[in-house]
């Protein structure tokens, strides 16, 4: 179950705006906020089969919409490709020391503050 709570919290980060307005505050209520589906019912108006209902429709959705445009996975993707040049600036960084070349080091130091940008940009995605 918390697998897949992580991932709709995921998907609905990237999709949840594509939801109808009904749809996306079924999720939200019941993936972020917590609450049960008589809870959602109650504060909806409606009855909890047609919170369940609403859900599913929801769940489907995004994972439909992962199938079609596949953000979630290019987004992970960029993610691990960010880290290997991460490790290769740390290994240049570490090699321009070793021949003392201020100028790479300078360089491989602008390069690790882009990382760390694209790096905090990217959680702010998913947080």
């Amino acid at each position: 179950m918390v697998d897949k709570l992580v991932e709709i919290g995921i998907l609905f980060d990237f999709y949840g705006k594509l939801l109808s307005d009904s749809q996306y505050e079924v999720v939200e209520l019941y993936y972020i906020h917590d609450l049960s589906l008589a809870e959602i019912g109650e504060e909806l108006g409606i009855s909890r089969q047609a919170v369940y209902d609403t859900l599913k429709r929801a769940e489907h959705k995004l994972y439909e919409y992962e199938a079609i445009l596949g953000l979630v996975n290019k987004f992970k993707f960029n993610k691990k490709e960010i880290s290997k040049i991460a490790i290769i600036i740390d290994e240049i960084e570490k090699e321009s020391k070793n021949i003392d070349n201020d100028k790479i080091i300078k360089k491989a130091k602008e390069l690790k503050e882009i990382i760390r940008r694209l790096i905090d940009d990217s959680q702010e995605v998913v947080n």
